[in-house]
């Protein structure tokens, strides 16, 4: 498994309650391109949409991929939402999820598994800024910990 992006700041901004492995329709270029160059997953987040026959679907909205070979890439659109597949019962229990309020979904990861493309989801609530400061200080104590550790052995 090979990470290709990762979402620093949904950890710091989130509160990660579940993890959910989903993949992701693409089209070549697009897997050409997320390979070679990457993603950023900052930014972009999971919302459910009714297709045409009523079902509901989750996409990948706000990810920027552009062409692989931008001379060739007439009717290539680098911002359209992109479909996260996942399964039924997964779908069903994030849908409810998402009514909840405060609750929303946000990529966590994208890797390569055995040559497919994986999107890492993250059910997650919000962090309010007293939280980000506490979780701040606490990373500089544990760091200064881990300091003092070091300096006596």
């Amino acid at each position: 498994m090979k990470v290709l992006a990762t979402n620093k700041k949904a950890f710091f901004n989130f509160e990660i309650l579940e993890k959910f492995e989903a993949g992701i329709f693409l089209t070549g270029q697009e897997v050409k391109t997320i390979k070679n160059a990457g993603v950023s997953l900052v930014g972009t987040y999971v919302v459910p949409k009714k297709n045409k026959k009523g079902r509901v679907e989750f996409f990948w909205v706000g990810a920027n991929i552009p062409p692989y070979q931008p001379e060739n890439a007439v009717l290539f659109n680098p911002q359209r939402e992109r479909k996260i597949l996942l399964r039924k019962k997964e779908i069903n229990y994030l849908l409810g999820k998402t009514k909840e309020k405060g609750l929303t979904l946000i990529p966590l990861r994208l890797y390569n598994k055995k040559g497919w493309l994986k999107l890492e989801i993250g059910l997650a609530k919000g962090r309010k800024k007293v939280e980000k400061k506490e979780l701040l200080k606490k990373r500089a104590i544990e760091k200064e910990i881990e300091r003092t550790l070091k300096e006596k052995r």
